[in-house]
Protein backbone atom coordinates (compact mmCIF):
# COMPACT_ATOMS: atom_id res chain seq x y z
CA UNK A 1 0.00 0.00 0.00
CA UNK A 2 2.73 2.12 0.94
CA UNK A 3 4.81 1.66 -2.14
CA UNK A 4 1.36 2.47 -4.67
CA UNK A 5 0.94 5.63 -2.36
CA UNK A 6 4.91 6.64 -3.31
CA UNK A 7 4.88 5.51 -7.03
CA UNK A 8 1.50 7.34 -7.57
CA UNK A 9 1.35 10.92 -9.50
CA UNK A 10 0.52 13.75 -7.34
CA UNK A 11 -3.36 14.34 -7.60
CA UNK A 12 -3.84 17.34 -10.64
CA UNK A 13 0.02 16.97 -11.59
CA UNK A 14 -0.21 17.62 -14.76
CA UNK A 15 -1.63 21.19 -14.17
CA UNK A 16 1.11 21.92 -11.74
CA UNK A 17 3.51 24.00 -12.88
CA UNK A 18 6.29 21.92 -10.22
CA UNK A 19 7.22 18.79 -9.35
CA UNK A 20 5.80 17.16 -6.02
CA UNK A 21 8.56 17.56 -3.66
CA UNK A 22 9.10 21.42 -4.58
CA UNK A 23 5.56 22.38 -4.46
CA UNK A 24 5.12 20.82 -1.05
CA UNK A 25 8.38 22.50 0.18
CA UNK A 26 7.08 25.81 -0.94
CA UNK A 27 3.42 25.38 0.76
CA UNK A 28 5.38 23.92 3.92
CA UNK A 29 7.52 27.43 3.40
CA UNK A 30 4.39 29.03 3.56
CA UNK A 31 2.74 27.76 5.71
CA UNK A 32 5.28 28.50 8.35
CA UNK A 33 5.22 32.32 7.32
CA UNK A 34 1.94 32.40 8.24
CA UNK A 35 1.96 30.32 11.39
CA UNK A 36 4.70 33.52 12.31
CA UNK A 37 2.80 36.32 11.23
CA UNK A 38 -0.42 34.94 12.68
CA UNK A 39 1.64 34.81 16.31
CA UNK A 40 2.73 38.33 15.49
CA UNK A 41 -0.58 39.84 15.32
CA UNK A 42 -1.67 37.74 18.72
CA UNK A 43 1.00 39.20 20.87
CA UNK A 44 0.28 42.39 18.85
CA UNK A 45 -3.35 42.67 20.24
CA UNK A 46 -2.07 41.85 23.96
CA UNK A 47 0.85 44.39 23.43
CA UNK A 48 -1.10 46.97 22.67
CA UNK A 49 -4.55 46.22 24.79
CA UNK A 50 -1.69 46.02 28.23
CA UNK A 51 -0.58 49.14 26.97
CA UNK A 52 -3.36 50.78 26.56
CA UNK A 53 -5.87 48.91 28.86
CA UNK A 54 -3.69 48.00 31.82
CA UNK A 55 -3.17 44.56 33.45
CA UNK A 56 -2.14 42.16 31.19
CA UNK A 57 -3.18 38.84 32.58
CA UNK A 58 -6.54 39.97 31.85
CA UNK A 59 -5.76 41.54 28.44
CA UNK A 60 -3.71 38.48 27.13
CA UNK A 61 -6.76 35.91 28.93
CA UNK A 62 -9.23 38.18 26.54
CA UNK A 63 -7.00 37.68 23.46
CA UNK A 64 -6.20 34.23 23.83
CA UNK A 65 -9.23 32.36 24.20
CA UNK A 66 -11.01 34.50 22.07
CA UNK A 67 -8.85 33.66 19.73
CA UNK A 68 -8.27 30.15 20.35
CA UNK A 69 -12.12 29.70 20.71
CA UNK A 70 -12.38 31.65 17.23
CA UNK A 71 -9.79 29.22 15.45
CA UNK A 72 -12.28 26.31 15.78
CA UNK A 73 -15.24 28.12 14.37
CA UNK A 74 -12.97 28.79 11.57
CA UNK A 75 -11.67 25.57 10.74
CA UNK A 76 -15.54 24.75 10.74
CA UNK A 77 -16.37 27.28 8.35
CA UNK A 78 -12.97 26.61 6.32
CA UNK A 79 -15.22 23.07 4.94
CA UNK A 80 -17.60 25.54 2.75
CA UNK A 81 -14.18 26.76 0.73
CA UNK A 82 -12.60 23.17 0.04
CA UNK A 83 -14.12 22.69 -3.04
CA UNK A 84 -12.33 26.53 -4.63
CA UNK A 85 -9.19 25.53 -1.76
CA UNK A 86 -6.53 28.03 -3.20
CA UNK A 87 -8.84 30.60 -4.46
CA UNK A 88 -10.44 30.54 -0.63
CA UNK A 89 -6.90 30.48 0.38
CA UNK A 90 -5.81 33.53 -1.28
CA UNK A 91 -9.18 35.57 -0.26
CA UNK A 92 -8.51 34.40 3.19
CA UNK A 93 -4.51 35.47 3.39
CA UNK A 94 -5.40 39.10 1.75
CA UNK A 95 -8.11 39.62 4.54
CA UNK A 96 -6.07 38.35 7.11
CA UNK A 97 -2.99 40.33 5.88
CA UNK A 98 -5.14 43.77 5.94
CA UNK A 99 -6.97 42.96 9.49
CA UNK A 100 -3.79 41.55 11.38
CA UNK A 101 -1.50 44.51 9.63
CA UNK A 102 -4.24 47.11 10.10
CA UNK A 103 -5.20 46.09 13.93
CA UNK A 104 -2.40 48.36 16.08
CA UNK A 105 -3.57 51.00 14.53
CA UNK A 106 -7.24 50.43 14.56
CA UNK A 107 -6.65 49.56 18.45
CA UNK A 108 -4.93 52.59 19.51
CA UNK A 109 -7.09 54.81 17.12
CA UNK A 110 -10.29 53.23 19.04
CA UNK A 111 -8.65 54.28 22.40
CA UNK A 112 -7.19 57.76 21.55
CA UNK A 113 -10.72 59.45 19.71
CA UNK A 114 -13.69 57.10 20.85
CA UNK A 115 -12.25 56.35 24.64
CA UNK A 116 -13.24 52.40 24.29
CA UNK A 117 -11.00 50.39 22.91
CA UNK A 118 -11.89 46.60 24.79
CA UNK A 119 -14.35 46.42 22.05
CA UNK A 120 -11.93 46.48 19.17
CA UNK A 121 -9.60 44.09 20.93
CA UNK A 122 -12.74 41.48 20.85
CA UNK A 123 -13.83 42.11 17.41
CA UNK A 124 -10.56 41.70 16.23
CA UNK A 125 -9.49 38.63 18.47
CA UNK A 126 -12.66 37.25 16.87
CA UNK A 127 -12.21 38.02 13.52
CA UNK A 128 -8.45 37.04 13.16
CA UNK A 129 -8.82 33.71 14.89
CA UNK A 130 -11.42 32.91 12.33
CA UNK A 131 -9.21 33.49 9.50
CA UNK A 132 -6.35 31.51 11.44
CA UNK A 133 -8.33 28.60 11.90
CA UNK A 134 -9.55 28.21 7.90
CA UNK A 135 -6.15 28.28 7.53
CA UNK A 136 -4.67 24.87 7.93
CA UNK A 137 -7.81 22.82 6.23
CA UNK A 138 -7.17 24.73 2.97
CA UNK A 139 -3.59 24.20 3.29
CA UNK A 140 -4.34 20.48 3.83
CA UNK A 141 -6.34 20.34 0.65
CA UNK A 142 -3.96 22.32 -1.72
CA UNK A 143 -0.93 20.18 0.20
CA UNK A 144 -2.23 17.10 -0.91
CA UNK A 145 -1.89 18.04 -4.85
CA UNK A 146 1.50 17.40 -4.13
CA UNK A 147 1.71 14.94 -1.10
CA UNK A 148 3.27 11.24 -1.57
CA UNK A 149 2.95 10.57 1.70
CA UNK A 150 -0.47 9.46 3.84
CA UNK A 151 -2.42 11.58 5.44
CA UNK A 152 -1.40 11.13 8.91
CA UNK A 153 2.00 12.54 7.53
CA UNK A 154 0.80 15.32 5.90
CA UNK A 155 -0.91 16.23 8.70
CA UNK A 156 2.46 15.90 11.24
CA UNK A 157 4.48 18.21 8.20
CA UNK A 158 1.72 21.09 8.29
CA UNK A 159 1.47 21.52 12.19
CA UNK A 160 4.92 21.00 12.36
CA UNK A 161 6.09 24.01 10.03
CA UNK A 162 3.15 26.04 11.63
CA UNK A 163 4.67 25.30 15.11
CA UNK A 164 8.04 26.30 13.94
CA UNK A 165 6.55 29.42 12.55
CA UNK A 166 4.74 30.02 15.47
CA UNK A 167 8.36 30.11 17.65
CA UNK A 168 10.01 32.38 15.47
CA UNK A 169 7.38 34.67 14.72
CA UNK A 170 7.23 34.84 18.48
CA UNK A 171 11.07 35.58 19.26
CA UNK A 172 10.73 38.16 16.41
CA UNK A 173 8.16 40.37 17.69
CA UNK A 174 10.07 41.33 21.03
CA UNK A 175 12.97 41.19 19.80
CA UNK A 176 12.95 42.35 16.30
CA UNK A 177 9.97 44.19 14.82
CA UNK A 178 9.13 46.23 18.77
CA UNK A 179 12.84 47.43 19.29
CA UNK A 180 13.49 48.11 15.27
CA UNK A 181 9.83 49.28 14.31
CA UNK A 182 7.79 49.80 16.90
CA UNK A 183 3.69 48.12 17.36
CA UNK A 184 2.38 50.03 14.59
CA UNK A 185 4.91 50.06 11.63
CA UNK A 186 5.78 46.12 12.99
CA UNK A 187 2.26 44.94 12.30
CA UNK A 188 1.95 46.41 8.95
CA UNK A 189 4.93 45.00 8.06
CA UNK A 190 3.96 42.11 8.86
CA UNK A 191 0.57 42.09 6.87
CA UNK A 192 2.74 43.27 3.66
CA UNK A 193 4.71 39.92 3.98
CA UNK A 194 1.53 37.61 4.90
CA UNK A 195 -0.15 39.04 1.73
CA UNK A 196 2.72 38.56 -0.69
CA UNK A 197 3.29 34.73 0.64
CA UNK A 198 -0.08 33.48 0.49
CA UNK A 199 -1.18 35.61 -2.44
CA UNK A 200 1.73 34.63 -4.28
CA UNK A 201 1.35 30.86 -3.76
CA UNK A 202 -1.78 31.20 -5.48
CA UNK A 203 -1.65 33.24 -8.20
CA UNK A 204 1.94 31.00 -9.14
CA UNK A 205 1.76 27.50 -7.97
CA UNK A 206 -1.96 27.19 -8.24
CA UNK A 207 -2.71 29.89 -11.22
CA UNK A 208 -4.13 27.01 -13.60
CA UNK A 209 -6.66 25.82 -10.83
CA UNK A 210 -8.17 29.87 -11.16
CA UNK A 211 -10.49 31.15 -13.62
CA UNK A 212 -8.93 34.17 -15.29
CA UNK A 213 -11.96 36.03 -13.36
CA UNK A 214 -10.65 34.47 -10.17
CA UNK A 215 -7.09 35.33 -10.91
CA UNK A 216 -7.91 38.88 -11.93
CA UNK A 217 -10.16 39.41 -8.14
CA UNK A 218 -6.93 37.70 -5.76
CA UNK A 219 -4.19 40.35 -8.00
CA UNK A 220 -6.39 43.12 -7.63
CA UNK A 221 -7.43 42.37 -4.05
CA UNK A 222 -4.03 41.66 -3.00
CA UNK A 223 -2.67 44.73 -4.73
CA UNK A 224 -5.31 47.12 -2.17
CA UNK A 225 -4.07 45.36 0.50
CA UNK A 226 -0.32 46.16 -0.49
CA UNK A 227 -1.45 49.44 -1.06
CA UNK A 228 -3.51 50.24 2.09
CA UNK A 229 -1.04 48.91 4.28
CA UNK A 230 2.12 50.97 2.21
CA UNK A 231 0.04 54.07 2.97
CA UNK A 232 -0.85 53.69 6.16
CA UNK A 233 3.01 52.71 6.48
CA UNK A 234 3.74 55.91 5.12
CA UNK A 235 1.60 58.17 7.52
CA UNK A 236 1.95 56.10 10.57
CA UNK A 237 4.55 58.96 11.99
CA UNK A 238 1.91 61.51 11.39
CA UNK A 239 -0.68 59.33 13.12
CA UNK A 240 1.26 58.98 16.13
CA UNK A 241 2.36 62.50 16.43
CA UNK A 242 -1.42 63.53 16.50
CA UNK A 243 -2.44 60.64 18.78
CA UNK A 244 -0.28 62.02 21.43
CA UNK A 245 -1.24 65.55 21.09
CA UNK A 246 -4.64 64.22 21.92
CA UNK A 247 -3.63 62.31 24.77
CA UNK A 248 -0.43 64.61 25.83
CA UNK A 249 -1.52 67.97 24.94
CA UNK A 250 0.46 70.14 22.45
CA UNK A 251 3.70 70.41 24.69
CA UNK A 252 5.32 67.27 23.70
CA UNK A 253 8.73 67.43 23.86
CA UNK A 254 10.12 64.37 23.91
CA UNK A 255 8.69 60.79 22.48
CA UNK A 256 10.63 57.61 22.75
CA UNK A 257 10.90 54.19 22.90
CA UNK A 258 13.58 52.97 24.65
CA UNK A 259 13.38 49.42 24.34
CA UNK A 260 11.80 48.59 27.43
CA UNK A 261 9.11 51.28 27.30
CA UNK A 262 7.14 54.27 25.63
CA UNK A 263 8.96 57.74 27.07
CA UNK A 264 7.48 60.85 26.98
CA UNK A 265 7.86 64.66 28.15
CA UNK A 266 5.63 67.76 28.09
CA UNK A 267 6.30 70.80 28.98
CA UNK A 268 9.38 72.18 31.17
CA UNK A 269 9.41 75.79 28.93
CA UNK A 270 6.24 76.76 28.64
CA UNK A 271 4.66 74.94 31.36
CA UNK A 272 5.60 72.76 34.37
CA UNK A 273 7.15 69.21 32.53
CA UNK A 274 5.74 65.92 33.23
CA UNK A 275 7.04 62.72 32.55
CA UNK A 276 5.01 59.37 31.33
CA UNK A 277 6.07 56.12 31.05
CA UNK A 278 3.78 53.91 28.78
CA UNK A 279 0.71 56.28 28.78
CA UNK A 280 0.61 56.73 32.43
CA UNK A 281 1.41 59.98 34.14
CA UNK A 282 4.28 59.24 36.73
CA UNK A 283 6.07 62.95 37.32
CA UNK A 284 4.43 66.18 37.12
CA UNK A 285 6.44 69.10 38.53
CA UNK A 286 3.88 71.04 40.22
CA UNK A 287 3.82 68.29 43.28
CA UNK A 288 6.02 65.87 42.43
CA UNK A 289 8.07 66.89 45.56
CA UNK A 290 4.66 65.84 47.62
CA UNK A 291 5.52 61.99 46.91
CA UNK A 292 9.11 62.11 47.04
CA UNK A 293 9.58 63.54 50.24
CA UNK A 294 7.03 61.82 51.94
CA UNK A 295 8.56 58.57 50.39
CA UNK A 296 12.27 59.58 51.33
CA UNK A 297 12.70 61.92 54.39
CA UNK A 298 10.85 59.46 56.63
CA UNK A 299 13.56 56.44 55.82
CA UNK A 300 16.63 58.79 56.33
CA UNK A 301 15.66 58.98 60.32
CA UNK A 302 19.21 57.05 61.36
CA UNK A 303 22.19 55.91 59.82
CA UNK A 304 22.14 57.00 56.23
CA UNK A 305 25.40 56.56 55.01
CA UNK A 306 24.71 54.13 51.86
CA UNK A 307 21.56 54.36 50.54
CA UNK A 308 20.00 52.09 47.87
CA UNK A 309 17.12 53.50 45.65
CA UNK A 310 15.05 50.42 43.40
CA UNK A 311 13.65 52.33 40.61
CA UNK A 312 14.00 55.97 40.53
CA UNK A 313 15.73 56.33 37.21
CA UNK A 314 14.25 59.99 37.21
CA UNK A 315 17.00 61.01 39.71
CA UNK A 316 14.20 62.46 42.17
CA UNK A 317 14.11 60.02 44.92
CA UNK A 318 17.98 60.58 44.87
CA UNK A 319 17.74 64.49 44.99
CA UNK A 320 16.00 64.46 48.07
CA UNK A 321 18.44 61.43 49.76
CA UNK A 322 21.10 63.62 48.41
CA UNK A 323 19.75 67.11 51.05
CA UNK A 324 21.59 64.75 53.68
CA UNK A 325 24.90 66.00 54.54
CA UNK A 326 25.73 62.27 56.04
CA UNK A 327 25.04 60.45 52.97
CA UNK A 328 28.71 59.11 50.92
CA UNK A 329 27.15 56.76 48.42
CA UNK A 330 23.82 56.05 46.61
CA UNK A 331 23.25 53.38 44.30
CA UNK A 332 20.40 53.55 42.00
CA UNK A 333 19.09 50.27 40.18
CA UNK A 334 16.95 51.25 37.59
CA UNK A 335 16.01 48.97 34.56
CA UNK A 336 15.63 51.37 31.55
CA UNK A 337 18.43 53.07 31.07
CA UNK A 338 16.63 55.26 28.56
CA UNK A 339 15.10 57.24 31.74
CA UNK A 340 18.53 57.70 33.10
CA UNK A 341 19.87 59.31 30.17
CA UNK A 342 17.09 61.85 29.78
CA UNK A 343 17.24 62.65 33.49
CA UNK A 344 20.92 63.45 32.57
CA UNK A 345 20.79 65.58 29.56
CA UNK A 346 17.35 66.80 29.59
CA UNK A 347 17.34 70.26 30.48
CA UNK A 348 14.55 70.32 32.35
CA UNK A 349 14.47 67.02 34.16
CA UNK A 350 17.80 67.66 35.11
CA UNK A 351 16.93 71.05 36.50
CA UNK A 352 13.75 68.95 38.60
CA UNK A 353 16.13 66.34 39.72
CA UNK A 354 18.78 68.99 40.81
CA UNK A 355 21.37 67.21 38.82
CA UNK A 356 21.92 64.36 40.85
CA UNK A 357 23.31 62.25 38.54
CA UNK A 358 26.23 65.29 38.32
CA UNK A 359 27.05 64.16 41.85
CA UNK A 360 30.00 62.00 42.30
CA UNK A 361 27.88 60.05 44.95
CA UNK A 362 25.67 58.62 42.55
CA UNK A 363 26.27 55.52 40.85
CA UNK A 364 23.45 54.07 38.46
CA UNK A 365 23.24 50.77 37.79
CA UNK A 366 20.85 49.07 34.64
CA UNK A 367 18.98 45.67 35.85
CA UNK A 368 15.87 44.40 37.20
CA UNK A 369 15.44 44.82 40.39
CA UNK A 370 15.21 41.90 42.30
CA UNK A 371 17.78 40.28 40.03
CA UNK A 372 19.88 42.94 41.34
CA UNK A 373 19.06 42.25 44.81
CA UNK A 374 19.49 38.41 44.43
CA UNK A 375 23.09 38.99 42.72
CA UNK A 376 23.83 41.25 45.73
CA UNK A 377 23.42 38.75 47.99
CA UNK A 378 25.30 36.21 46.06
CA UNK A 379 27.97 38.00 44.99
CA UNK A 380 28.48 39.67 48.77
CA UNK A 381 28.28 36.80 50.48
CA UNK A 382 25.57 38.08 52.55
CA UNK A 383 23.99 35.06 54.96
CA UNK A 384 22.27 36.58 57.90
CA UNK A 385 19.49 39.34 58.23
CA UNK A 386 20.62 42.39 59.04
CA UNK A 387 24.25 41.82 57.81
CA UNK A 388 23.90 43.96 54.71
CA UNK A 389 25.78 47.18 53.72
CA UNK A 390 22.97 49.52 53.02
CA UNK A 391 21.55 51.92 55.62
CA UNK A 392 18.60 52.71 53.66
CA UNK A 393 16.74 51.23 51.00
CA UNK A 394 14.15 53.23 49.25
CA UNK A 395 11.46 51.39 46.88
CA UNK A 396 10.35 53.93 43.86
CA UNK A 397 9.05 51.24 42.09
CA UNK A 398 5.95 51.01 39.58
CA UNK A 399 2.25 51.11 41.18
CA UNK A 400 1.65 47.48 43.08
CA UNK A 401 -1.59 47.30 41.14
CA UNK A 402 0.64 46.88 37.94
CA UNK A 403 0.79 42.96 37.13
CA UNK A 404 4.48 43.22 35.57
CA UNK A 405 5.64 44.81 39.01
CA UNK A 406 4.27 41.83 40.84
CA UNK A 407 7.35 40.24 41.90
CA UNK A 408 8.73 43.60 43.22
CA UNK A 409 6.07 43.57 46.01
CA UNK A 410 6.57 39.61 46.85
CA UNK A 411 7.71 38.19 50.17
CA UNK A 412 10.91 36.57 48.21
CA UNK A 413 11.67 40.34 47.22
CA UNK A 414 11.26 41.33 51.09
CA UNK A 415 13.32 39.14 51.97
CA UNK A 416 16.66 39.92 49.70
CA UNK A 417 16.56 43.58 51.10
CA UNK A 418 16.33 42.21 54.76
CA UNK A 419 19.69 40.88 53.63
CA UNK A 420 21.23 43.84 52.10
CA UNK A 421 20.04 46.19 54.99
CA UNK A 422 22.53 46.76 57.77
CA UNK A 423 21.75 46.00 61.27
CA UNK A 424 18.40 48.31 61.97
CA UNK A 425 18.39 49.95 58.59
CA UNK A 426 15.34 51.08 57.12
CA UNK A 427 13.21 50.49 53.40
CA UNK A 428 10.77 52.75 52.49
CA UNK A 429 8.08 51.60 49.99
CA UNK A 430 5.70 52.88 47.86
CA UNK A 431 2.57 50.88 48.26
CA UNK A 432 -0.25 52.15 46.36
CA UNK A 433 -3.56 54.75 46.92
CA UNK A 434 -4.71 53.73 50.48
CA UNK A 435 -7.93 55.36 49.27
CA UNK A 436 -8.47 53.66 45.85
CA UNK A 437 -6.16 50.68 46.21
CA UNK A 438 -7.20 49.65 49.55
CA UNK A 439 -6.68 45.85 49.61
CA UNK A 440 -3.38 46.31 47.33
CA UNK A 441 -2.07 48.93 49.94
CA UNK A 442 -2.72 46.36 52.70
CA UNK A 443 -1.56 43.22 50.63
CA UNK A 444 1.59 45.65 50.63
CA UNK A 445 1.67 45.67 54.32
CA UNK A 446 1.19 42.38 54.98
CA UNK A 447 3.80 40.59 52.83
CA UNK A 448 6.57 43.09 54.77
CA UNK A 449 5.45 41.87 57.84
CA UNK A 450 5.71 38.24 56.43
CA UNK A 451 9.17 38.78 55.21
CA UNK A 452 9.94 39.86 59.01
CA UNK A 453 9.94 43.22 58.88
CA UNK A 454 7.88 45.62 61.84
CA UNK A 455 5.95 48.14 59.46
CA UNK A 456 4.62 51.71 59.87
CA UNK A 457 1.89 51.92 57.21
CA UNK A 458 1.57 56.02 56.37
CA UNK A 459 0.07 58.38 53.32
CA UNK A 460 0.78 61.72 52.19
CA UNK A 461 -2.46 63.43 51.04
CA UNK A 462 -3.40 67.11 50.07
CA UNK A 463 -4.98 69.05 47.12
CA UNK A 464 -5.47 66.56 44.27
CA UNK A 465 -2.53 66.36 42.53
CA UNK A 466 -1.41 66.22 38.89
CA UNK A 467 0.62 63.19 39.69
CA UNK A 468 -0.25 59.07 40.04
CA UNK A 469 2.17 56.78 40.39
CA UNK A 470 0.91 54.27 38.20
CA UNK A 471 -2.32 53.53 36.18
CA UNK A 472 -4.97 55.80 38.81
CA UNK A 473 -5.72 59.05 36.49
CA UNK A 474 -8.15 59.47 33.86
CA UNK A 475 -7.48 60.57 30.04
CA UNK A 476 -7.22 64.41 30.66
CA UNK A 477 -4.92 64.11 32.71
CA UNK A 478 -6.56 64.72 35.87
CA UNK A 479 -5.71 61.99 38.88
CA UNK A 480 -7.95 59.91 40.37
CA UNK A 481 -6.31 60.23 43.77
CA UNK A 482 -5.40 62.66 45.85
CA UNK A 483 -2.84 60.57 48.33
CA UNK A 484 0.00 58.04 47.95
CA UNK A 485 0.64 55.20 50.31
CA UNK A 486 4.03 54.34 51.76
CA UNK A 487 5.40 51.40 54.37
CA UNK A 488 8.08 52.01 56.61
CA UNK A 489 9.71 48.85 57.69
CA UNK A 490 12.87 47.77 59.75
CA UNK A 491 13.63 44.21 60.37
CA UNK A 492 12.02 42.79 63.26
CA UNK A 493 11.90 46.06 64.86
CA UNK A 494 8.68 48.92 65.18
CA UNK A 495 9.91 51.80 63.00
CA UNK A 496 9.50 55.61 64.74
CA UNK A 497 7.66 57.37 62.06
CA UNK A 498 9.58 60.90 62.00
CA UNK A 499 12.35 63.29 60.30
CA UNK A 500 15.50 62.75 61.08
CA UNK A 501 17.26 65.45 62.90
CA UNK A 502 19.33 67.04 59.91
CA UNK A 503 16.49 67.01 57.38
CA UNK A 504 16.51 69.63 55.05
CA UNK A 505 13.27 72.42 55.36
CA UNK A 506 10.92 70.68 53.25
CA UNK A 507 8.85 72.41 50.29
CA UNK A 508 4.94 70.66 51.27
CA UNK A 509 2.50 73.30 50.48
CA UNK A 510 -0.06 73.86 53.21
CA UNK A 511 -2.59 71.37 53.78
CA UNK A 512 -0.19 68.14 52.96
CA UNK A 513 0.06 65.97 55.44
CA UNK A 514 2.03 62.82 56.07
CA UNK A 515 -0.02 60.65 58.47
CA UNK A 516 -0.50 57.05 59.94
CA UNK A 517 -3.36 57.12 62.50
CA UNK A 518 -5.91 54.53 63.45
CA UNK A 519 -8.65 57.17 62.18
CA UNK A 520 -7.13 57.83 59.30
CA UNK A 521 -6.43 54.38 58.03
CA UNK A 522 -9.30 52.58 59.75
CA UNK A 523 -11.43 53.52 56.47
CA UNK A 524 -8.63 51.58 54.41
CA UNK A 525 -8.49 48.77 56.34
CA UNK A 526 -8.42 45.24 55.33
CA UNK A 527 -10.63 42.86 57.22
CA UNK A 528 -8.18 40.59 59.54
CA UNK A 529 -5.31 43.32 58.68
CA UNK A 530 -4.73 45.71 61.65
CA UNK A 531 -4.19 49.31 60.65
CA UNK A 532 -1.63 51.08 62.66
CA UNK A 533 -1.83 52.95 66.19
CA UNK A 534 0.73 55.55 65.42
CA UNK A 535 -0.41 59.28 65.00
CA UNK A 536 1.85 61.32 63.61
CA UNK A 537 1.49 65.82 63.44
CA UNK A 538 1.27 67.50 60.12
CA UNK A 539 4.41 66.60 57.74
CA UNK A 540 5.99 69.41 56.38
CA UNK A 541 5.60 73.27 57.03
Amino acid sequence: MIEQSMSAPPRGGARLPVRAGAGRYLILTVVFICAACGLVYELELVALASYLIGDSVTQASVVLSVMVFAMGVGSLLAKRLRCRAAFGFGLLEAALALLGGSSALVLYASFIWLEESRYALVGFSLAIGILIGAEIPLLMSLIQRFSRQDAEGTVADLFAADYVGALIGGLAFPFLLLPWLGQLTGALLTGAVNAVAGGGLVLWLFRRDLTSRSRWVLVSVNVLVLALLATAAVLVDDFERAARRVVYGEQVRVAIHTGVQEVVITGGRSGPLELYLDGRLRVSARDEFRYHEALVHPAMRGPHTRVLILGGGDGLAAREVLRYGGVREVTVVELDPGVVRLARTDPALRELNGEAYGDGRVRAVYADAFTWLRHAVDAGGVGAVGSGVYDVVISDLPNPGVTASTKLYSEEFYGLATRVLADGGRLAVHAGSPATQRHTYWTVDATLRAAGFGTRPYHATGRPSGFAAGPDRVKDGTPAVSDWGFDLAVVGGSPRLGLARDVPRLRSLEGATLMAGARGVERTRVRGLPPSTLVHPRYGS
